[in-house]
């Protein structure tokens, strides 16, 4: 297939701060008018926006289609609109089927270019033996004429004493040793090449001869030379019908994908608790003072949430990780896009999702890069480190991102530097901190390393990832609603596989921890209940305490009824550094 494509270029206006789109060259057989109706359409039925105008200023000079574009438009993404969606590009089909030793084949470019060389070799050849043949037989009646010019006295006697000219022919070829065509040559000879100026001519016609015949068996003996003449007369054809080229030959552009007619904008994708998912326009977020009251991000139901909200390119990736240990691929651009008052789509009818498997954590990715990487954490105490890069490449149905071993999930996934803390608390309070450096990368497919040693019925609720010399602030919360913050100084680093230390102490008045947070200052947290009761709660309104302690009472509970979850609200939390280019904001941080 062979592809063409217009030509266009971007012209600026500096004072209105506006660009334009201007066609100057148009695909063989478009025609201008036709092209236009079709843009024209396009931008009526808004499936190209942006465009403010479209206008012809053409000439006798040559062609000029102008589409002047609105304010802040990308010209590169209205090109490969036009390119997608009109005879701006159009593609011409090519079947090289050719005769190769009288059997149709259908060849390659290559192969085709091949068999023509091997066509004009033969035609040289049999070229170069027919002019030898010819360039012989002149030589043989050249022979025949000289032999004749040096015997021309007895010669001109045997013709005259001759009755008849096929008599003089017999005569002629008896006495001198000639063959018929040279006696028929000498008869036919007129009497004006008897001089002496046309002997010499015989003989340089002669000797011309005699040297090409020599130089076509050379052809004949040399596939070196036949090639020369190859290159000499293509060449030549060449300068006799050199004309400019009308198109211009670039190296294959890839296939156009769905990002090509995309703009690149930033967008503010929200997560609500129960697992809806939207994306919207940063534009739409105003800026604000400190201290302002911020902006809705999502319309969601009294028990629901907004739990995680961050800033993404329309074309960055969004890593879906599952409880089940497979992970899934979206672009941002695949989202629903809404506006701040309302709750989106839930993430299951995006994803084809297997039974009883559930969303854990969503990770923002910009670019799959080598030096980072993704560290996982299972309930049964195994992590895992693999590069990001092995991620780069999305199946619709997911791929494996831990393999677990039965009873197991995927409980925390985090993007890391490779040079980060973790942390994993556990049921019975327990918490251990280790050095990242010390889980090795492993394969996609890989299960992971031991990161701490469970007592039987003991189980892992969470994951924190933290820098070597930062100073963070851990929350538990056990699930009869107490709760404490304790600083992560007081969690020494050890080496990984190890019991951990005490986090909170767990007895039977609190109940097992449910929970495992790293929090701030600004934080305020959701509390959930198995019976669906929730409370909300300013960070500051848990107390900072020591590790081995129980906490203070956070929510009441019923008897029958114990806390089944915590996760901070992210309308409320700072910004944070994912590690890989994408940041975690609030709306009051939005432009």
């Amino acid at each position: 297939i062979i592809v063409l494509r217009g030509r266009a270029a971007v012209e600026a206006d500096e004072q209105k701060d506006r660009k334009s789109l201007v066609i100057t060259e148009l695909p063989f057989q478009v025609n201008k008018s036709k092209l236009m109706e079709r843009i024209a359409g396009l931008i009526r039925d808004k499936k190209i926006e942006g465009v403010s105008d479209l206008r012809d200023e053409s000439d006798r000079d040559g062609i000029r289609v102008v589409l002047d574009l609105k304010k802040g438009q990308i010209p590169t993404i209205i090109l490969n609109q036009l390119y997608a969606m009109t005879p701006l590009q159009t593609s011409f089909g090519t079947i090289l089927l050719a005769l190769v030793r009288n059997t149709p084949q259908i060849l390659t470019l290559k192969a085709l270019l091949e068999e023509f060389l091997k066509h004009r070799q033969e035609v040289v050849v049999r070229r170069t033996a027919f002019q030898l043949k010819k360039a012989l037989e002149r030589a043989h009646i050249l022979e025949g004429l000289s032999s004749a010019l040096d015997n021309l006295d007895a010669v001109i006697s045997l013709i005259r004493r001759s009755d008849s000219p096929q008599a003089a022919r017999t005569r002629l070829m008896q006495q001198f040793e000639l063959s018929e065509i040279q006696a028929n040559a000498i008869l036919d000879m007129r009497l004006q090449r008897l001089t002496a100026l046309e002997r010499e001519k015989l003989m340089q016609e002669y000797r011309d001869v005699t040297e090409r015949i020599a130089h076509l068996r050379s052809v004949l003996g040399s596939e070196d030379l036949v090639r020369d003449i190859i290159r000499t007369e293509l060449g030549e054809i060449k300068a006799q019908y050199l004309e400019k080229r009308r198109t211009e030959i670039i190296p294959h552009a890839e296939d156009m994908t769905i990002e090509d007619l995309i703009a690149q904008e930033d967008m503010i994708i929200t997560i609500s608790n129960a697992g809806y998912i939207k994306r919207t326009p940063a534009t739409l977020y105003r800026s604000q003072r400190r201290g302002g009251r911020g902006s809705a991000g999502m319309d969601i139901r009294e028990e629901d949430f907004v739990s995680s909200l961050f800033v993404g390119s329309t074309h960055d990736y969004l890593l879906f990780f599952t409880d089940g240990g497979k992970v899934y691929w979206l672009k941002v651009h695949q989202l629903p896009e809404a506006g701040r008052n309302t709750k989106g789509r839930a993430i299951v009818n995006l994803l084809t999702l297997s039974e009883d498997e559930h969303v854990t954590t969503v990770l923002p990715v910009s670019e799959f890069r080598d030096d980072l990487y993704v560290v996982m954490g299972t309930k049964m105490g195994v992590v895992k480190k693999t590069e990001l890069s092995a991620y780069s490449h999305p199946r619709s149905g997911g791929i494996i991102a831990i393999n677990l071993d039965e009873g197991d999930k995927l409980i925390a996934t985090e993007i890391t530097d490779g040079h980060r803390h973790l942390m994993l608390g556990t049921k019975s309070g327990l918490v251990i901190r280790f050095k990242e450096e010390d889980v090795r990368s492993v394969g996609r497919s890989a299960r992971g390393v031991r990161g701490i040693s469970l007592v039987k019925g003991d189980e892992v609720i969470g994951m924190q990832t933290l820098e070597p010399d930062a100073k963070a602030t851990i929350l538990t919360v056990t699930e009869n609603g107490f709760g404490k913050r304790s600083s992560s100084d007081h969690y020494r680093t050890q080496g990984r596989a190890g019991k951990g230390v005490i986090s909170v102490k767990t007895t039977e008045r609190n109940g097992n921890a449910v929970s495992f947070l790293q929090v701030s200052e600004d934080d305020e947290i959701m509390i959930m209940t198995a019976e669906g009761k929730v409370l909300r709660c300013p960070i500051t309104n848990v107390r900072e305490i020591g590790r081995n302690t129980q906490g203070v009472k956070l929510m009441g509970t019923q008897d029958n009824d114990r806390v089944v979850g915590v996760a901070k609200l992210a309308e409320s939390s700072g910004q944070r550094d994912t590690g890989n280019g994408a940041t975690r904001v609030t709306p009051e941080d939005t432009p």
